[in-house]
Parts: structure tokens; sequence; C-alpha cells
């Protein structure tokens, strides 16, 4: 199980090297100038608009207590980084989601010499696309519907103690299905067909979704996560469950 939790991790930081190799750089560029663009501009507006609130709430705190402005800029830091935290993944997978079906695919052909069935045609790519999008709605309510128990189990006494590992390795676990999907979709394997066969994986894959999951913690790091964990998906795909 060791040995399998150690491979999955490598399999996350050969990403770097795969990600940046030619042929494959425009995929790996082309969403990750969007997102970043579009974190800006939604912390920008976040800014924008929560500084006239916080200014107006700090206008009503008495004199005797208007040392506690920094306490309340301090919290309002805060709540941006568990914003983008928690929904920089989900967007960004969102916005990314055609390239990096394209990503996965351009990549298994520089790994194996062939392409995987959804690749060549037009139409065979407008469908992959379409598919992909589809795909990100169904992870999505399969992560509400984890999500949802668990939090509940979170105020449960006793049970609440474990909570925040039942929280990192359900976190780690879903990352690792987030992106094996584009590797495996684009041979037209379904969400729940692969949950079933990764399950027969899963100290691989938590290796893997662990170092995914670190790096989604990282500042800046968390903007390459995307790429890198497409392009160790699809090497992982390749030479262990293809």
């Amino acid at each position: 199980m060791i040995t399998n939790f150690i491979k999955g991790a490598k399999y996350a930081l050969a990403g770097f090297g795969l990600m940046t190799q030619k042929g494959v750089r425009r995929y790996v560029a082309i969403p990750l100038i969007v997102n970043t663009l579009t974190f800006a501009a939604v912390i920008w507006y976040t800014y924008s608009r929560a500084n006239e609130g916080i200014e107006q709430l700090i206008t009503w705190l008495p004199s005797w207590l208007e040392w506690l402005s920094w306490l309340v800029w301090l919290l309002f830091a805060v709540l941006i980084m568990i914003l983008v935290f928690y929904t920089f993944t989900l967007i960004a997978n969102l916005i990314g989601a055609p390239f990096n079906g394209l990503l996965a695919e351009k990549l298994e052909k520089k790994l194996t010499g062939s392409s995987p069935p959804s690749s060549g045609r037009v139409l065979e790519t407008l469908v992959a696309i379409k598919n992909a999008l589809v795909s990100e709605v169904v992870k999505f309510a399969y992560l509400l519907s984890r999500v949802i128990p668990l939090f509940i189990l979170s105020f449960v006494p006793g049970i609440n103690v474990f909570a925040p590992l039942l929280w990192l390795s359900f976190g780690t676990w879903m990352l690792a299905l987030e992106y094996m999907d584009y590797p495996m979709g684009n041979h037209g394997i379904i969400f729940a067909e692969q949950r079933r066969q990764l399950k027969q994986h899963r100290a691989l894959l938590l290796g893997f979704g662990s170092i995914i999951m670190l790096m989604t913690i990282v500042p800046v790091l968390n903007f390459l996560a995307m790429p890198v964990a497409v392009a160790g998906a699809t090497k992982l795909w390749v030479e262990e469950l293809r």
C-alpha cells in the first residue's frame, strides 16, 4: 500500500515535466491565462465592493473600539483566501475542461504513439468538449452528495474529532477522480465506471491526489495544479490503468 501511495505521488510530480513538452504547451497556457485573469477580476471586484461595506462597518464602531478595524480587515483577508481556495479548483476546471481533455489527448499520443478514440475529426473533438463539460456537472453533483453528509458528521460529538482527517481524505480522493476523468473520459469511460475502476487502485490514487491537494493549498502553485494534475493523470493512466 505504501509503495503504491509513493508511486502515485511520483506520477503527480511527473506532471511538471510533461506539461512543458513541445506541442502541449498551448493547452496549458490558454486555460492558465484565462483562469488568472478571471480570478484577478473576481478578487478585484470583491475587494472593491467589500471595501465600501467594511469602511461603513468601521464607522459604526464606537470610538473606543476603533482599534478593532484591523481585525475586521484581517477577517476579510482570511475570508478571501478561503473563497479562493474552495472555488479555484471548481471554476478552473469548468473553464479548462475542454483544454484539459485536449491536453490529456496530446500527452497520451506522445507517451504511446497513438491517440485515444475521441481524437481526430472536428465533430469528435466537439463531442469530446461537450462530454468534458457534462462530466464536470456530474462530478459536482457527486461532490455535493458526499460533502453534505460529511458536513453534518462534522458536528456529531465524538465523530467530529476525526472530521479534519475525513475532509482531507475525501478532498484527496476527489481531486484524484477529478483529474483521472480527462484521460479516461477520452476513452469513453463514464464517471460511474471510472469510480468503479479507480477504487481498485485506491492507494495509488490517494498518493497522486495528496500531491495535487498540497499544490492547491500553496499560493502560486495552485495555479499550476490543474495542468500538472492532468499531465500526471495521463501518465498514470497510460502506464498503470489503460
